[in-house]
């Protein structure tokens, strides 16, 4: 086996796991709620932080005073 072909079958086997996993969630109430609540924290957390520090790093480069 070429390591193409061994790239290709890894990755549709991952991608058939990821399908797979997805259907359980989606369709078990407690794993869909719980899904939910972490795509919220995510939002509410992750994301702010990550665009405050763009921000900031995009101010400090740009040379103008603080």
């Amino acid at each position: 086996m070429t390591s193409t072909n061994a790239r290709t079958v890894a990755n549709v086997v991952l991608a058939s796991a990821g399908v797979a996993a997805a259907y359980v969630i989606v369709t078990t109430p407690p794993l869909r709620r719980l899904a939910i609540q972490v795509v919220r924290f995510w939002l509410g957390a992750s994301v702010p932080v990550y665009l405050a520090s763009q921000v900031r790093e995009a101010w400090v480069e740009s040379g103008r005073p603080a």
